[in-house]
């Protein structure tokens, strides 16, 4: 009978991490989605023709700050402690 129990606790598939880790992770996708979204564009459709616009603030400032903190969203979403079940 105890066989029975631990073979049918083994067969539970577990995720990895608890759904607030999960939205976290979405939210820094969506972070981090939005800092590459304005980053893009800024260039001239005539390649003779220097933009000055690509080096402006939310292309050089804004957008790899973004990044970066999608990416500290992330890690935070990987290491948040879950509630253990006991």
């Amino acid at each position: 009978m105890a066989k029975q129990n631990k073979k049918q606790e083994n067969n539970q598939q577990t995720f990895l991490f608890e759904k607030k880790n999960y939205l976290i992770m979405i939210v820094g996708l969506v972070v981090i989605f939005l800092g590459f979204a304005i980053m893009a564009g800024g260039g001239s459709d005539d390649p003779n023709v220097f933009n000055e616009e690509i080096y402006n603030f939310r292309r050089i400032r804004l957008a790899p700050t973004l990044v970066i903190i999608g990416l500290g969203i992330e890690i935070y979403a990987i290491f948040a402690k879950s509630k253990q079940k006991s």
